[in-house]
């Protein structure tokens, strides 16, 4: 019996080494020299460091917004993200520049989004260059972060009113703890540490149905109570919105990095099964806007939310025992699909963004069948993580 468990582990490991071996479906190569060229032109462009590109309007011009806005670190991030691809210094010159242009939001108390604003560009940024002066900003950033942290909720407020909702958490808040769990490790402070810890756990205990499915938005009332239970940008408060579904296997999966709990693990994975084997999946592997979208199969793709999953399953494809090469797969096949005319821009179109296709807030009539800019952010970074998994 010892003999036939060896050999099946190590025809196991044969097989997704094989997987991993085999021909990539994607060209990373290519993929990045037409983003290269798409932001060369964002660039020139975009001359004013106060516009930061989010999108289209609905009459094909370009849709920027202010620093304040919580999508204005992802161009950013996306510049830091083509400057560690090429190598080339022009890329560093740039994604600094706007980097810099965020400072002043690390005052900002306001919004839980400084995760998105700050950590990805001045992240990414000191990352790749040690560049010091990266530091002081992201830990007041991160201390403003901290400052929505009420322990009488024991949550990161995400939002300062929603309706009725006192105290509103949304799922998109998961994205926000990686920012916090790397101040705690520069910083010393722990207590910085905590409070990702107890957000992201009173998050698994009250976000999520029985099938592994998030709410978008959770009401509380002091003492973690449940208020009320919404889905704001899904089709309906029972509905998976596809991105809150991206946003919260992510965000477990980067709680399992950071923490080493299989809770979080198990989280991940129960959430990853649910949008896989989901019977309203396309075939590309492109997800509708929300999985329960009341017009399948005419409703329209989130491109963001496959770019989001697609980066999450790949690193969760490092963690997992038993479904890492399902997670691999899957993601290949959705970054296949974003990296196909279907879903990538022609080049001097699209105002310059690189995927069509996404869903912003469909019931706000807000960005529907548009570039968007967090589509492009973590497409890059699926991109760069595939190629190192791929060795290309």
């Amino acid at each position: 019996m010892k003999k036939i468990a060896v050999l099946f582990i190590l025809m196991t490991s044969i097989i997704f080494d094989g997987l991993a071996q085999k021909k990539p479906l994607v060209n990373v190569d290519s993929a990045f020299r037409f983003a290269a060229r798409q932001y060369t032109n964002m660039l020139a462009t975009h001359p004013d460091l106060t516009q930061f590109p989010q999108s289209t309007r609905k009459n094909g011009t370009p849709d920027n917004r202010t620093s304040g806005w919580w999508c204005s670190g992802f161009f950013g991030g996306s510049l830091w993200y083509l400057y560690e691809y090429t190598g080339e210094a022009q890329w560093k010159v740039s994604a600094d520049k706007w980097t810099k242009a965020l400072d002043k939001e690390k005052y900002n108390t306001s919004t839980h989004d400084l995760g998105f604003m700050l950590y990805c560009p001045y992240g990414n940024g000191y990352r790749l260059t040690q560049n010091k002066e990266y530091i002081e900003p992201m830990l007041t950033g991160a201390s403003s972060l901290a400052t929505r942290f009420n322990p009488a909720y024991g949550l990161i407020k995400s939002w300062d009113k929603h309706a009725d909702c006192e105290y509103p958490v949304i799922i998109d808040n998961m994205m926000n703890l990686e920012f916090l769990f790397w101040a705690a490790r520069q910083s010393k402070d722990k207590k910085l540490y905590d409070i990702a810890v107890t957000h992201a756990d009173n998050t698994l205990a009250h976000h999520f149905r029985k099938d592994y499915s998030s709410f978008h938005v959770i009401c509380y009332l002091p003492g973690t109570k449940v208020f009320r239970k919404k889905t704001h940008q899904g089709a309906a408060d029972s509905s998976a919105w596809a991105r809150g579904q991206a946003w919260a296997v992510y965000g477990y999966t980067m709680m399992y990095r950071e923490t080493k709990d299989k809770k979080y693990l198990k989280q991940a994975e129960g959430i990853a099964q649910f949008v896989i084997n989901h019977p309203n999946l396309p075939q590309d592997k492109v997800p509708y806007w929300d999985f329960n979208a009341p017009g399948i199969p005419n409703e329209e793709r989130d491109a963001s939310a496959a770019a989001v999953f697609a980066s999450a399953f790949l690193e969760l494809s490092t963690y997992s025992k038993k479904n890492k090469a399902l997670y691999f797969s899957t993601a290949e096949q959705m970054l296949a699909s974003l990296a196909s005319p279907a879903y990538t821009a022609n080049l001097n179109e699209n105002n310059n963004f690189i995927l069509k296709h996404s869903v912003g807030h469909k019931p706000a009539n807000s960005e529907i069948n548009t570039p968007i800019v967090y589509a492009d952010y973590y497409y890059l970074e699926a991109l760069l993580r595939y190629k190192k998994m791929t060795g290309q």
